[in-house]
């Protein structure tokens, strides 16, 4: 029994230090107040109206595709419904930049990737680069080619006289022999034109001559180096059905026609935002999306349908966010001969959102990983890019004119008070009689409904934090109903307990064997209440998902306190003789039982 009541002891300490470095972490966050749903402090409704007569499919796909952009991130318990024939209205918990929510929810998220053929640093209808006009980018050596010489040219300065001489951020793919990316340290002069980066895992070529750099119509095998193995050129067009597609792109990319070209100098970036008509089968005249730099681009190479995932983070060793690209194995397999015939070559890869150039970049080697998009993101930007990119396009458009207001709260005041007050009168009620019945015992149920209240309140708070959580009325109902629960748990170990001494035992001796009992029925009902819980989560959408999420957090933390607080407690209070003894107030007694006075538990029966 010493042996029992000291990893018993152990257990509360661990259980304790635990909930220690959870309010720990609470701190760290900075949050003591849980973010509340839209029923209770309010939020923003956008009202989107598609354009023409879109039928009720593709109408029930956008709203679930807007529905996993905003509730992607967390449990945001945002709704999402249509209206009429041509409306979905989405409502958000909380503030929030009302203009990046807008943003989030109609983002047409069209990715397409295109060879750029000009763009303000292009002679457009020369056929060649002009890489002086690159805007200090330093092309530097490949992964892998320490020797190798820059190109003579890479580095120049854009003469005064260019009209985009202080208008891009330098871009770049792959890594610099020194570890750094290519144009770091560069300056981004206007706009925020993104740079992608990515790992080159194919061996690349050495640097080319700079009359190599200046025709792109060079193939890259004779620009290579003689030790190169012409398996690794980066001239090779891929292979299949795409193949006379890509060799269409790198045609127009090197010599465009002259209507196209025509088109090209006659554009001029428009001021205000507008619709860009983008078709993957048409080469494509558009600018960068703060209307800067302009840019003549070939067919589509790469869909956005080739796009496995998008997500954003922080590099090691990097400061700045960046959204990274996975691309299924078609995808990939362009990727990596499209950067292979540009690499170190001045020729750029446009990565296209929506009909604008977010990202031009140059590359330095064969690249087939992936990429990275990266730039002057915060935060939110890369978070709202990377979710619009993963959750797919939308198969409608809508009107220009989005309404977008700011909503009250529709259950606040009277009626959360309400409800609060019916949840502190149940606690209470459930309380009294525990401490009736079980007198002594009581003090545990007690006990326990603090520790798990603090657990829960912990937990809210974080996950407000790093889900996105949000507090509704239907989630104060979820977790309203751990009172129920966790009171089950005490009736059913308390009964186990009191059964076991009427035979005869001692309260050590029950505690153990009555716990054995009451554990496989406690597990069994909080298994069905997790899948209960689960299933109201998958399939359920708003409010009542929060409300699963809730009931499931609860119920695991009914376990956590029953396992590693109250069984333990338990098991403690039956070192001392006034539990074990059977005094009156212990809700141990023999009256309390229902034995008979004579019989004798003094040492217990095994």
């Amino acid at each position: 029994m010493a042996r029992t009541s000291t990893r018993s002891g152990r257990t509360l300490t661990v259980f304790f230090l635990a909930l220690a470095v959870a309010y720990g972490l609470v701190a760290l966050a900075g949050t003591w107040k849980p973010e509340l749903g839209l029923d209770l402090q309010g939020g923003t409704r956008i009202t989107l109206q598609a354009t023409g007569n879109p039928s009720s499919e593709n109408l029930n796909e956008a709203r679930d595709i807007i529905n996993q952009r905003v509730n992607g991130s967390g449990i945001t318990e945002a709704e999402v419904t249509t209206q009429g024939g041509n409306i979905i209205t989405v409502e958000i918990p909380g503030g929030g930049n009302r203009r990046d929510l807008v943003d989030v929810v109609k983002r047409q998220a069209q990715l397409r990737f295109r060879l750029v053929a000009c763009d303000g640093s292009t002679a457009c209808g020369t056929g060649s680069v002009d890489t002086s006009g690159l805007n200090g980018i330093d092309l530097g050596t490949a992964t892998g080619s320490p020797d190798a010489e820059t190109s003579p040219d890479a580095g120049t300065e854009q003469p005064s006289g260019s009209p985009s001489a202080a208008q891009r951020a330098p871009l770049g793919f792959g890594a610099k022999a020194d570890g750094k990316k290519a144009g770091e340290k560069q300056g981004k002069a206007g706009n925020k034109a993104a740079d992608a980066s990515a790992t080159p895992t194919d061996a690349a070529a050495t640097e080319t001559p700079s009359d190599a750099a200046t025709d792109p119509s060079t193939d890259a095998t004779d620009a290579a180096t003689p030790s190169e193995s012409p398996t690794s050129s980066s001239s090779e067009a891929p292979k299949g059905s795409d193949e006379t597609r890509f060799d269409d792109a790198v045609s127009f990319m090197n010599s465009p026609p002259a209507d196209w070209t025509q088109k090209y100098n006659d554009y001029t970036c428009p001021t205000t935002t507008a619709e860009i008509k983008d078709d993957p089968d048409q080469p494509l005249v558009t600018c960068d999306p703060d209307g800067l730099t302009k840019y003549l681009l070939t067919p589509a190479i790469i869909e956005g349908t080739d796009l496995t995932d998008a997500s954003f983070g922080i590099p090691q060793n990097e400061a700045q966010y960046v959204v990274t690209l996975d691309f299924n194995k078609h995808g990939r397999g362009i990727f990596a001969d499209a950067t292979g015939l540009i690499a170190s070559t001045g020729q750029r890869f446009a990565i296209v959102l929506d009909g604008q150039v977010i990202s031009a970049p140059t590359a330095e080697a064969r690249i087939s990983n992936g990429a990275q998009i990266s730039g002057d993101f915060t935060q939110a930007e890369a978070k709202n890019l990377a979710t619009s990119l993963k959750y797919g396009s939308l198969p409608i458009a809508f009107e220009k004119d989005v309404t977008s207001e700011v909503v009250g709260p529709t259950l606040a005041g009277n009626q959360l008070h309400a409800g609060m007050l019916a949840g502190l009168i149940g606690l209470i009620l459930v309380i009294a009689y525990c401490m009736v019945y079980y007198r002594g015992l009581g003090l545990v149920v007690v006990a326990s409904f603090a520790v798990a209240a603090a657990w829960i309140y912990a937990l809210v708070l974080l996950l407000s934090k790093t889900a996105g959580f949000t507090l509704t009325l239907p989630g104060i109902a979820g977790l309203i109903i751990a009172v129920g629960v966790t009171a089950d748990s005490f009736i059913i170990f308390f009964e186990r307990i009191r059964d076991e001494m009427r035979d005869g035992k001692s309260m050590r001796v029950a505690v153990e064997s009555g716990w054995v009992r009451a554990r496989q029925t406690r597990v069994a009902a909080n298994v069905v209440q997790l899948l209960s819980a689960l299933i109201l989560y998958v399939f359920a959408t708003g409010v009542v998902k929060g409300f699963g999420f809730a009931l499931g957090l609860t119920t695991l933390i009914d376990l956590a306190v029953l396992f590693w607080f109250t069984k333990p407690l338990v098991t403690n209070l039956a070192r001392f003789r006034f539990f074990n003894g059977g005094g009156k107030l212990s809700g141990l007694s023999v009256e309390t039982l229902g034995v008979e006075p004579a019989v004798s538990r003094v040492g217990g029966k095994a």
